[in-house]
């Protein structure tokens, strides 16, 4: 028995892993670069948030206080969708994880501070992005086999564009990484952390996320959109208040960090350009890992939504908010954290555990265990959030059915189980790999699908302008493509 175990090790399992190992290092090279180089997507998601803000006449600045005036409203739902900050709070907490607490700070170890503003930078452009798709993911929605909303870059594709094949590779995309590796990257953070803190074993860690992700995620979308709607909301308000007092304890070291941000970003000091190199490489792709913008992850939680008022805008503004909740907000408060607790610079990445020994300097022993229950919160709604995405995807290949569900659990359980005890650095490539790759096609897509936002988006704001009721129908503006499901956006009129 023992002769067999060794020889599915050495033969058979070692040879697949190097093999993965070495495409999925490939892949992240063209699609990230490497420290002294930038890949595509660095150059696609600067170039989209440009495109989107000059087209949308640069909607996150000069309609910033919208955003926050359609919150109040926002809690409306009806039995096809769930509500709009159901759909924020499920968005956020598939965006509020470790790329928060742990992406942060392998930002901070990989690029220096100057990572924090290159993150600022791509957080503020890809609101802009976050907003254009969230508006597709509404205009292309349709009723699953529950009569529940779902929508997301496939649908938007196939109906938009009318690419089949192209709607397929998103899907697939898609399925690798938030139905699977993502939450095999947040069980490992939580198992991490708990390791670090407690000495608890990564297996029963492990363990303890499937049994719990399992009691939710089998209630489906409406069950994960309420376990949002109450714990996003409480563990933001507690992280918040906790860095502002670590801040406020900290003031007089708080120009420095400004300072070293600033200077960091743009390779001004000793390290010169390699560390201009790695710090925008690093802030782009941890802030987009964080906010999502243009991964083509949130538009699967816009389209679920029942929005108030009834116009695809709607939720692109409620969505836009979201990229700026989660980098300008959360991200720069676990910066500050770290940056004021502890010196790093680029090095060795430490995930984590750099968080929790930031942490620790400013608050004690304490500051171990508040940092592994966040962690443990954020990370797990990050869990539950990643099934909804994927399950929103079942209808594209005629799995939206017991088995098709049924089968996807599984899979995504097991890679749970896997993410707690696997290594951080190939864990973290798989998930940069498949969210690279999500991007890549998304961002072309929502290009071509550049016309139906523009216009989508000045039928709302002529509406608004002229003071009508904003509602919206297919007939008011034009919209590429044919919409699968025309009763949807049908006018009552």
């Amino acid at each position: 028995m023992n002769d067999i175990i060794t020889w599915l090790l050495q033969d058979i399992l070692t040879p697949v892993q190097n093999a993965a190992t070495y495409v999925v290092g490939i892949a992240n090279y063209w699609l990230w670069g490497d420290q002294t180089t930038y890949g595509i997507l660095i150059f696609l998601l600067v170039i989209a948030g440009s495109w989107f803000s000059w087209r949308l006449k640069f909607i996150q600045i000069l309609d910033f206080k919208h955003m926050f005036s359609l919150m109040r409203k926002s809690t409306k739902s009806d039995d096809a969708g769930i509500s709009s900050f159901q759909a924020l709070c499920t968005s956020l907490s598939a965006r509020v994880g470790t790329g928060n607490l742990a992406g942060v700070a392998v930002a901070i170890s990989l690029g220096g501070a100057g990572a924090i503003f290159w993150m600022w930078v791509i957080a503020l452009l890809g609101m802009a992005t976050g907003y254009a798709e969230s508006v597709l993911g509404q205009v292309y929605k349709i009723k699953d086999s529950r009569g529940q909303f779902r929508g997301g870059p496939a649908y938007y594709i196939q109906q938009g564009i009318q690419n089949k094949a192209f709607a397929w590779l998103f899907a697939l995309c898609l399925f690798f990484g938030y139905g699977f590796v993502f939450s095999a990257v947040q069980a490992n953070t939580i198992a991490d952390a708990l390791n670090n803190t407690y000495e608890l074993d990564t297996i029963y860690s492990g363990l303890g996320i499937v049994v719990l992700a399992a009691l939710i995620v089998v209630g489906g979308l409406r069950a994960i959109a309420r376990f949002a709607e109450y714990v996003v909301p409480f563990m933001g308000l507690t992280y918040v208040t906790v860095a502002l007092v670590i801040t406020i304890i900290n003031i007089q070291l708080l120009p420095g960090v400004l300072y070293d941000i600033i200077t960091s970003a743009f390779g001004l000091q000793e390290a010169g350009a390699g560390a201009l190199a790695a710090a925008i490489k690093n802030g782009i792709q941890r802030g987009l890992y964080s906010n999502e913008a243009g991964s083509g992850s949130v538009p699967h939680a816009a389209a679920a939504a029942s929005p108030e008022p009834n116009h695809p805008a709607s939720q692109g503004y409620v969505q836009m908010l979201g990229v700026f909740i989660d980098t300008m907000v959360l991200c720069t408060c676990t910066a500050f954290i770290i940056l004021l607790g502890t010196q790093t610079g680029i090095g060795e990445m430490e995930g984590i555990r750099l968080t929790q020994t930031a942490m620790e300097a400013h608050l004690g022993g304490v500051g171990g265990d508040f940092v592994a229950a966040a962690i443990c919160l954020f990370a797990f709604t990050s869990v539950v959030a990643n099934y909804a995405y994927g399950e929103s995807n079942l209808h594209m290949f005629k799995l939206d059915n017991k088995f098709g569900r049924g089968f996807y659990t599984t899979g995504y359980l097991l890679m749970i189980l896997w993410g707690s005890v696997a290594s951080l650095p190939m864990v973290w490539a798989m998930a940069d790999m498949a969210l690279g790759m999500m991007t890549l096609v998304n961002i072309i897509a929502i290009f071509i699908l550049t016309p139906t936002i523009v216009a989508v988006t000045n039928d709302y704001r002529e509406k608004r302008k002229l003071n009508k009721k904003i509602t919206f129908a297919q007939d008011d503006c034009l919209i590429q493509g044919e919409l699968e499901e025309k009763e949807i956006w049908q006018s009552k009129t």
